[in-house]
């Protein structure tokens, strides 16, 4: 594959009765067939997809992103029984998550049985499924009658695409084809839960909330190493920069007098400054080069759902040497958003109390 390839862009309607039918489906899902590599919309983000059973095209998914080889991959099915075709059996608490979550914004880690690609299980003898919840991405699947391994289809590193553009910006010439439906709706990824222990665990927050995951099955343990980069991930999202804008940001936990005076100083070093933050504070802070809009405080749904726009918003139009972002309360959804934004920071945090201490 070369970066001057021919890309397909088909337009669809989610809202289509027979989705399933539509040539454009069938022609995305016939390059999936052919081992090709085709990015569609989910509810989180919009996917990469290839045929989890087959080397070559996970060979060209990594290809196409800039990818290590030892992330694993999800995979994506269109049937809720059609889990058991891939793993070695499902449990009680997997059973219980599936029929609460599924088809949503929840992959869920089972050991799997050696019919996929040992490229998207990384070596590991787990993998990780889910059934997503929009009509173009069950439309594709079910059309290639194929387990899609899927992750976001963007430049490894770059901030996940919640539009096709976002898609063509980063993978144009490099991949078969996209599926044009739209905005995704959640704007972050799934959240990845590890069913083969004993309790429940999370290894990467997203959509479904752990209050949410709770309620469902009890207590939800989560795994201590998510920000950390020791071993071998066990879930995308794990280990790497991601999600990352061009310019270094750094996260500021504090008043807004202490965020406006990380502004100042990095002019007084003659830096040219961005900063993101949410509609509440559009006119507060002063002395920034850029500013990009990232939801409400009273909704953290909004900032999910905006947030890798806003951090890929920064890469285009007038530069900035760095970025300043406003931390989130990690409650719920928040969680999942401030997973993502120390990722996008490479953990730089500057938070007031301590600095005073």
């Amino acid at each position: 594959m070369t970066n001057q390839r021919n890309t397909f862009i088909w337009t669809v309607e989610k809202d289509v009765d027979n989705l399933a039918e539509s040539h454009h489906i069938q022609e995305a899902a016939e390059r999936l067939i052919q081992n090709e590599v085709v990015a569609f919309p989910t509810e989180t983000v919009y996917g990469l997809g290839g045929n989890a059973q087959s080397d070559k095209a996970i060979d060209r998914i990594f290809q196409a992103k800039g990818r290590p080889s030892d992330n694993p991959l999800i995979v994506h099915i269109a049937k809720r029984d059609d889990v058991k075709r891939y793993v070695e059996k499902t449990n009680e608490l997997g059973e219980k998550l599936i029929n609460a979550f599924w088809p949503g914004p929840l992959t869920l880690v089972f050991r799997h049985n050696g019919r996929l690609s040992t490229k998207v299980t990384a070596g590991l003898d787990t993998v990780g499924i889910r059934m997503p919840d929009h009509p173009v991405a069950l439309a594709v699947i079910e059309a290639s009658g194929l387990p899609i391994a899927a992750p976001s289809a963007n430049t490894s590193g770059r901030p996940s695409p919640t539009t096709a553009v976002h898609v063509q910006e980063d993978l144009r010439g490099k991949i078969a084809g996209i599926v044009d439906g739209g905005a995704t709706g959640v704007g972050l990824e799934s959240t990845v839960v590890d069913c083969t222990g004993e309790e429940p665990m999370i290894l990467r927050p997203g959509g479904i909330t752990k209050e949410q995951l709770e309620a469902v099955v009890g207590k939800v343990a989560v795994d201590p190493s998510l920000a950390e980069e020791k071993e071998a991930p066990r879930s995308p999202g794990m280990k790497y920069t991601h999600y990352a804008p061009k310019a270094e940001m750094t996260l500021v936990d504090g008043s807004d007098r202490f965020f406006q005076e990380q502004i100042d100083e990095a002019n007084r070093k003659g830096l040219n400054v961005g900063i993101l933050v949410p509609v509440e504070k559009s006119e507060t802070f002063s002395g920034m080069r850029r500013k990009e809009i990232c939801g409400t405080e009273s909704d953290i749904s909004t900032v999910a759902r905006e947030l890798y726009g806003a951090l890929r918003s920064f890469d285009s139009g007038e530069a900035v040497d760095v970025i300043f972002a406003r931390t989130v309360g990690e409650a719920a959804l928040g969680q999942a958003v401030m997973n993502r934004l120390r990722k996008a920071a490479g953990n730089r945090v500057l938070t007031e109390n301590e600095l005073q201490k």
